[in-house]
């Protein structure tokens, strides 16, 4: 069984590995001041990295990916909204986090849907198969028909989907390039729909 020390060893090599990408990353480097601990500056690097490589996940994902304590998780969020480091968008029960000036409305709407396994897994099944059926998505992702129509639902009202002739992407290219630039933070899914990227996309000359 792990002790403290085993936990807390896990803790900060978690921390310095998104904390090099903070540093590296377009968001400020923060200091509340010259003697600021460096423990805080690391935590707040790394919200900076895992903001950077996971864009709309939402608070307690980020807290507890990072193991950090809700306080503290709170504190380093604030600092950095209030920079213009990170932006929020509250979305259903969560507040989803993004670098600030690099997603569109549509794009931040379409990262906290893909950070979502049922709608996610929609999405890349109509990006497959632009002709799949309600049916077909049940089956695909073994949930219910009525599963399928309550997120179909949700998907036409932010714009993610149209239901006019069947089912559609809106935007599908835009979708499909943020499923290849995070495949890794998402689900197995994601990641087998990127190694098939180059067959999905279409040209119109």
């Amino acid at each position: 069984m792990d002790g403290p020390r085993d936990v807390d060893e896990s803790k900060r090599a978690t921390l310095r590995r998104f904390a090099a990408v903070g540093a590296a990353s377009p968001l400020t480097r923060l200091r509340d001041g010259d003697d600021e601990p460096e423990q805080d500056s690391d935590a707040r690097d790394a919200i900076s990295g895992y903001v950077t490589t996971t864009p709309g996940a939402h608070f307690s994902k980020l807290r507890d990916d990072l193991q950090l304590g809700t306080g503290e998780t709170q504190h380093h969020l604030r600092q950095l909204e209030s920079a213009g480091a990170v932006v929020s968008r509250k979305d259903g029960d969560y507040r989803r986090f993004f670098p600030a000036g690099r997603f569109s409305g549509f794009e931040q709407v379409a990262l906290g849907y893909l950070r979502r396994e049922t709608p996610r897994g929609m999405l890349v099944e109509l990006l497959r198969d632009p002709d799949a059926t309600g049916s077909d998505l049940a089956d695909a992702l073994d949930v219910s028909r009525p599963t399928i129509s309550k997120y179909a639902g949700e998907l036409e009202e932010v714009g993610l989907l149209s239901r006019e002739d069947g089912y559609a992407v809106e935007e599908p290219e835009t979708v499909l390039t943020l499923l290849v630039r995070y495949a890794d933070s998402f689900g197995p899914d994601a990641a087998a729909l990127a190694a098939d990227a180059d067959g999905l996309i279409r040209f119109d000359p």
